[in-house]
């Protein structure tokens, strides 16, 4: 870290500057200290300052590995019982079975996120083509796309890639946003808050999107070997929900990447359910938190048992 001094008439304008790579990119942060200030403010301040970069970098660093650590053979065994429980496998699934699939995650994920349309409406759309009246367009294009989008992740051969990524956000919303596979650009910040005004949660920077997501696909190929399919599509889902690449859209894309992570490892695609949404969200903030995975592998086996009961 540097301190910058700019001669602005007067006035002494001081800074200070940290540059960082992340990505194979260089990305500078700078926080402004204050005009002509004595040397004991300037100092205070500079300490304050360099809590904030670091706060600010250390917020959404990946480093090399998202877990923070190794995992243990203890935590792994964890995941491997989660696994042997799993009673059913991709090759299980029929056609049908996989239309039912969709059309279940297509309701959900969804509504999820605000979609006013209900579980007959959506099969209506997608089985007959029809369109309920009174209802968003948008709800339904993107109950197209979402479908569609489905069908692309089982014949696509890509894990994790940019180029996947905003693909898949590309076909859910062709039809119902503008900025359709854009990333978000420098200025669009996303802060996500609670009726009350309180922030339960920052995306990354849009200057530094590219390259975490970048870190993260670094990650899955070093590791994909190495772990297990509920870990990897856990550790990717829920890290993609903190980047937050997209200035909507993102916990679709998110869902739908975790599904195509699980599916290129022979297992079942996974249904979050509406009922489980505040499971479902608590999960991601003890990701967040703690980089703790217990949470959403557990709810990941519940929805499995689930889904498994619905194809009997």
């Amino acid at each position: 870290m540097h301190l910058e001094k700019r001669k602005v008439g007067s006035k002494t304008k001081y800074y200070l500057a940290h540059s960082f790579r992340e990505g194979g990119k260089v990305h500078k942060i700078r926080k402004f200290l204050g005009s002509n200030l004595s040397p004991g403010l300037l100092d205070e301040r500079n300490e304050i300052a360099k809590k904030l970069i670091f706060d600010e970098i250390n917020q959404h660093k990946i480093i090399q590995n998202p877990l923070d650590k190794e995992l243990s053979k203890r935590e792994i065994g964890f995941v491997k019982k989660i696994e042997a429980k799993i009673d059913f496998k991709i090759t299980h699934l029929s056609e049908k079975n996989w239309e039912k699939f969709s059309e279940l995650f297509t309701y959900n994920t969804n509504a999820i996120e605000g979609s006013e349309l209900t579980r007959g409406e959506v099969k209506e759309i997608l089985e007959e083509d029809k369109w309920p009246e009174k209802k968003s367009k948008s709800d339904i294009a993107e109950a197209y796309g979402v479908d569609e989008a489905i069908k692309y992740i089982r014949k696509t051969k890509e894990h994790i890639s940019i180029d996947l990524i905003r693909k898949m956000h590309e076909i859910v919303f062709k039809n119902s946003k503008n900025f359709a596979g854009r990333f978000r650009e420098e200025g669009e910040e996303v802060v996500i808050k609670t009726k009350s005004g309180e922030i339960v949660h920052e995306g990354a920077p849009a200057s530094r999107v590219r390259s975490l997501l970048k870190e993260l696909i670094e990650w899955y190929d070093k590791h994909r070997n190495r772990y297990s399919a509920l870990i990897l599509a856990a550790v990717v889902h829920n890290q993609f929900e903190i980047i937050h690449p997209f200035a909507d859209g993102n916990g679709r894309v998110g869902r739908l990447l975790m599904n195509n992570i699980l599916i290129k490892h022979s297992l079942p695609p996974i249904n979050i359910q509406l009922k489980n949404v505040r499971e479902y969200y608590e999960s991601l903030q003890a990701y967040q938190k703690r980089k703790d995975l217990r949470p959403t592998m557990e709810l990941m086996l519940k929805e499995y048992k689930e889904f498994s009961k619905m194809l009997k």
